[in-house]
């Protein structure tokens, strides 16, 4: 199958069939001289395969085998599938997050799949990396969804002793439930961001909403937010998004427009720092952070890979012949647009 992998930026695709002994043999002889290989199959699946961490580890003894997977190399749930709604609710993550009085709600599916998943992997293969450079020699990395959700969400144990999170979902400081920390409408249906938590910022936030201090029950009365929420969303709803920002911007009141992606891309302070950019084909993303200072990632300008698009070269760098590539395209154990353009 060809088409775009939208995460493959600045990356090559090989196309290798490993159903079939010789591509398996390809991807072994790969392994020998690889620093890194990530596997997203459920537990059991690369040990079928013939590539399991025994067998590719014992060919090169440095490499570093990482293993992504929603339940993990073990457990009950370790064969079964799952997306990241389901390793986000059995981290116990889910049942903090959403509206009073409403159902769970999961954010996109960022937390999971990328937080608790692909970023606490890349920082297991980054320790890997580093501690190979003492001991010269690789390890199996067991990084699960669920177990990296529940690391991220830390906080939110560590904090659990101290009553942080003792009223119900959605009604706790951090959660929705404080007039102070929460989304407001505004006049043209808009949204502005509030998170004055500390009482200097608080002061800020009032003085902007044009409110007394003195009228208004205590900051952390949590009786009475749900009465302070109404009060300050009545005001908020009385201008535009652009009328708070030109009353909050460069204040420490912590208040902050909502931005589309579109005004997240055209912000001032964002285009200052160019924290987006764009593409081949004028398409705009995020540029990868965080920022190195001696060296800063080069983000890729070129489109992502269609799959099998640098099947030829990649083998070539991994030691194979013309004619063993050759060999392994008419026998359909990879795939290359390339190669069929000469063939």
């Amino acid at each position: 199958s060809t088409g775009e992998n939208f995460l493959a930026r600045g990356k090559r695709s090989l196309a290798l069939d490993l159903k079939r002994s010789q591509g398996v043999t390809v991807l072994r002889r790969m392994c020998a001289r690889a620093d890194v290989l990530l596997e997203p199959f459920r537990c059991g699946v690369m040990e079928k395969l013939q590539l399991g961490p025994e067998t590719l580890l014992q060919d090169n003894p440095k490499l570093i085998y990482a293993r992504l997977s929603g339940f993990g190399q073990s457990g009950i749930f370790s064969k079964v599938a799952g997306h990241d709604i389901n390793y986000l609710a059995l981290s116990g993550v889910l049942s903090k997050i959403g509206r009073s009085g409403e159902n769970p709600y999961p954010p996109l599916n960022l937390l999971a799949d990328f937080g608790g998943g692909g970023l606490m992997c890349t920082l297991g293969i980054v320790l890997a990396l580093f501690e190979r450079t003492r001991s010269g020699r690789g390890q199996v990395i067991d990084s699960s969804m669920v177990e990296g959700t529940a690391y991220l969400s830390s906080f939110l144990w560590k904090t659990q002793p101290m009553g942080l999170w003792k009223q119900p979902r959605g009604q706790n400081i951090l959660d929705g439930g404080a007039p102070f920390y929460t989304t407001y409408k505004t006049a043209d249906g808009e949204f502005m961001a509030v998170g004055a938590i500390e009482p200097q910022f608080y002061a800020l936030l009032l003085k902007g909403l044009g409110l007394e201090s003195e009228e208004l029950p205590s900051q952390m009365s949590s009786a009475d937010w749900p009465e302070m929420k109404k009060k300050f969303a009545d005001v908020f709803a009385k201008k535009t998004k652009a009328e708070w920002c030109q009353i909050f911007d460069g204040t420490d009141a912590c208040v902050t427009p909502v931005l589309t992606f579109e005004e997240a891309l055209h912000h001032q302070h964002n285009r200052e720092r160019a924290s987006f950019i764009t593409d081949g084909e004028q398409l705009p993303s995020p540029r990868p952070a965080p920022l190195l200072s001696r060296t800063p990632a080069v983000p890729s300008a070129k489109r992502d890979p269609s799959v099998g698009e640098h099947t030829v070269e990649v083998l070539r760098e991994y030691g194979f012949s013309q004619e063993e590539i050759l060999q392994l395209h008419s026998d359909r154990i990879v795939e290359s647009d390339k190669l069929k353009a000469n063939l």
